[in-house]
Formats: C-alpha cells, structure tokens, sequence
C-alpha cells in the first residue's frame, strides 16, 4: 500500500475567518443602512410635498452629490493622514446632527405638511421656500459628511480582513447593506411617514448614532503607512492630490474604468434625479408601493452577493463587466416606457444585481493593487470620476424634464431622462468594451499583488502597526454602482 500526497488542489480549504471587528463593521453597517433606507422615502417625499417643480428636485439631488466633485480629493489626503476609524465616528456623529436637524423642521411645519396620498396623487402645490432650503442646505452637509465618511470605509476594510477574504467580506457587506437599504428600509420609511412625517428623520439620526458608536468600539489603530510620520507637518495638498492623480492617471486600467464608472453614475442620476415624480404621476404609486420598488433592488442585490464570484469567474471578469454595460442599456430602456411600477420593480432588480457584479470585481480589484500608503488618495480620485458626475447628471435629468414639459405633456417630460440615458449607454458600452477585458483585469492584478509583495506591505488583519494599514470600498441600490457602494 502506497500513501497517496494531497496535492495543493485536492486538500480541503480552511474557511476563511473574518473575525470580531469585521462584524462590528458588518453591523454598524446593517443599522446605519436601515436608516438609509428609511431615508430613501422621506427625503424623496419630503422634497415632493415642498415642491413639485422637476429642476428643484434636481437640485436637491445635485446637493446632495455635489461634495462628491468638489471634496472628494481633498477627503482622500485627510483619510491617508488621519485615524479612519475615528473620521468614520465623526461623520456619523455630524450626520446624525444633521438630520436631527431637518427632523425638528420637518415637525416644526408638519400640520401644513399635504398627507402622503396627497402627495401620491400628484398633488399641485406652492412650493415651501423656508422648508426647501433645509432640505436643500441638510443634502449638501450631509453630502460632505458622507465623501469623508465612505472614503474613510473604503479604506479600512483591508486592515480588518485578509486579502483572500476581501471578496467574501465585500459581497457580505453589500448583501446586508441590501436588505437593510432596499427591504427592510423603505417599507419601515413609508410607514413611519404615514404616522407622523418627522418620524422617519428621527429614526435615520438615531441609527447614525448607534453606528459611530459600534464602529468607536472596533480596537485597534487605523492609520496609512507614513501617516506618523508627516504627523505635525503642514499638509501639501497640492503635491498630495497629483499624487494620487498622477498614479490613477498613469494606471492603464484603473483610470478608464474610473471614467466609464463616472458616466454610469451620472447617467443613473439623469433618471433618478426626478424618480419621485416619475413614480408618483407615471407609475401611480403610494408612499407604500414607491418602498415596495427598493424591494426589487435589494432581491437582485442579495442574488448577486451569493452569485458574483462565481459568475466572474466563470465568465471572466471582462465579460461580467460587459454584461453589466449591456444590462443598462436594456433596463433603462424599459423602465422608461412602462408604466406600472411590477416591471420597475423586477427591473430594480436585474439592475442591482449586475451592479453587485461590478462592484466585486471592481472594489476588490482596487483593495489588491493600490498601494496602502495611497490607497485613501487613490480611492478619493477614482470617486471623483465615479460621484463626480453625479451632481452633473442630477442637473441634466432636472433640465430635460423642465425643458421636454415646456414644448410637451408631461408625462412626456417624466419619461425623457430615460429615453436619453438608455441612447447615452450604448456610446458608453461601445467606449468600454475594448478597455476592460479579462486579460486586462487579470493581468493589472497580477501585477499588483507581486509589487505589494515586493514592498513588503502587511496583509495580516490581526497585526495593526502603529504606522498604518489598509484600505477597501462598499454600497447600495441605484443608482449608483458603485459606492463605492
């Protein structure tokens, strides 16, 4: 009898660990995104009961987006200098003020506040201008809050979980992150709405406060590599910034998958800037039916968390990218001509769940080749491109359904930012088809895995040094894809 030796393949696979501070995080994650979700309908109902006007909703959602343009950079030399942990706590703690705030002006007018099926029925109305510019002022501090913040989160997951464990801790954090955002969330919006319009915003700040405080629990120092060392000294922004630039820039893949995620997003946000008007006067749909349609998003997010990996790999990881272009072409296409929101909801989910697929190639991708000590400028860069035409976006669907309403009807108006999106996607995929193919994606990891080895950068989550770490990336429902999501 001869003893047979297990080859490498054929021996079993130690699970992987993911360990107490990930779940920390994990479930910081989870309570901070069911009030994001609650959030999902009361901001958007709330702004349509101030004003009914597209290009003011627009705005509202170009607030929201605009830090992404302007502080994006700036945020990713604060996050390579600063402890993340303790940015992410202060940004919750600034966040849960923030809607705290509208929380109180929200129930300071709720008696002139129109009832929710009021405002499903596409009520006209004078727009508030008082309670307006709350709404208004709150996104863009919530929004400069929030760059910071995710940035900061995008960075920190690499420090908790192993390399080969970043995919599985990245699809778990995307799939509770659905079910809280998309499932759980929305529903518990449009009830909370239905018994006192403030209730919802109370609920959302309450949830930022537990989540800063689970993630203050999370041990250990998070720091980049380097960062003690330039402690003191006064920060090179300038220099700092091209840094970081200059190394996506000069990244023959990374810089234009930034570029192809920046126009995806902001074609997202062509549709979804006036998405309340669009569900309330064309799909017909009550505060509890519009929370029903997150339902769709977060059942293909929770597919695609389960599904991803495997399909990258059996597919190839260009080929899934490819896939999720294709996909919007089709899905924007659709929801632009239906009109029961059943098809938005099942489109909802086709939607998510290619998104999910692009975001595990994509983020983990970007965890494994971007060096620590520039992962939080690099990160900050590639958010410009992906967030940064957000707000661009938001303009441009609010400015279509103005415009297309002054020489048209206006279901007509409510439909054109679809209409344009979808023709906008087919440029788009005929620009990324070339550009990310497997052999590229491949290749580019390879080759970042072999310099970080060269480097000697710590990839051991149990060992936090004083001098820093690493880095990582997350998000939600659409849009966007990424947010990085």
């Amino acid at each position: 009898m001869t003893d047979e030796v297990k080859t490498e393949e054929e021996a079993p696979q130690t699970p992987i660990k993911l360990g107490a501070r990930y779940w920390r995080l994990w479930t910081a994650s989870v309570i901070s995104n069911l009030g994001d979700g609650v959030a999902t309908i009361a901001y958007p109902w709330l702004a349509s009961a101030v004003t009914r006007n597209g290009l003011l909703i627009g705005l509202i959602a170009v607030a929201q987006r605009l830090p992404w343009l302007v502080f994006t950079l700036p945020a990713g030399v604060i996050t390579d200098r600063v402890d993340r942990r303790k940015i992410m706590v202060s940004m919750d703690i600034v966040r849960a003020t923030v809607t705290l705030g509208v929380a109180f002006a929200v129930l300071a007018r709720q008696g002139t506040l129109p009832a929710p099926e009021e405002i499903a029925a596409g009520l006209e109305l004078t727009t508030d201008s008082v309670l307006y510019l709350v709404v208004l002022l709150a996104s863009l501090f919530f929004g400069f809050a929030e760059v910071l913040r995710d940035n900061a989160a995008q960075t920190i997951l690499p420090a908790i979980v192993e390399p080969e464990g970043l995919e599985k801790a990245n699809g778990q954090m995307w799939g509770v992150e659905m079910v809280a955002n998309s499932f759980v969330g929305p529903p518990v919006g449009s009830l909370l709405i239905g018994l006192a319009f403030a209730l919802p915003f109370f609920f959302d700040a309450g949830t930022f406060a537990v989540a800063a405080a689970l993630v203050w629990l999370i041990s250990g120092t998070f720091r980049a590599d380097g960062a003690d060392a330039s402690k003191g000294q006064k920060i090179d922004w300038k220099g700092e910034i091209s840094e970081g630039f200059g190394w996506l820039w000069r990244h023959p893949l990374l810089k234009p998958m930034a570029i192809i995620l920046g126009f995806m997003n902001g074609l997202g946000m062509v549709t979804f800037a006036t998405f309340v008007l669009f569900a309330q006067e064309v799909l017909h749909t009550s505060a509890f039916e519009f929370a029903l349609l997150g339902t769709g998003a977060a059942i293909g997010g929770l597919a695609g968390t389960f599904l991803a990996s495997k399909i990258s790999s059996k597919l190839g990881s260009g080929t899934a990218l490819f896939l999720t272009l294709s996909a919007s072409v089709f899905i924007t296409a659709i929801i632009g001509v239906s009109s029961h929101w059943l098809i938005v909801w099942a489109a909802f989910g086709l939607f998510t769940f290619t998104a999910i697929l692009w975001n595990v190639i994509t983020v983990s991708l970007r965890q494994t080749i971007i060096p620590d000590r520039l992962l939080g400028r690099v990160n900050s860069v590639y958010r410009f491109f992906a967030w940064g035409m957000m707000p661009i976006g938001s303009v441009i669907g609010g400015l279509l359904v103005v415009g297309t309403e002054a020489v048209g009807s206006r279901e007509l108006a409510l439909r054109m930012p679809w209409y344009v999106a979808a023709a906008s996607y087919v440029l788009l995929l005929l620009y990324a088809a070339p550009k990310l193919t497997t052999e590229k994606i491949e290749a580019a990891r390879e080759a970042g895995i072999a310099a970080k080895e060269a480097s000697g950068e710590s990839t051991d989550p149990g060992m936090v040094v004083d001098d820093a770490i690493a880095e990582s990336g997350i998000q939600g429902a659409p849009p966007p894809i990424d947010e990085e999501l």
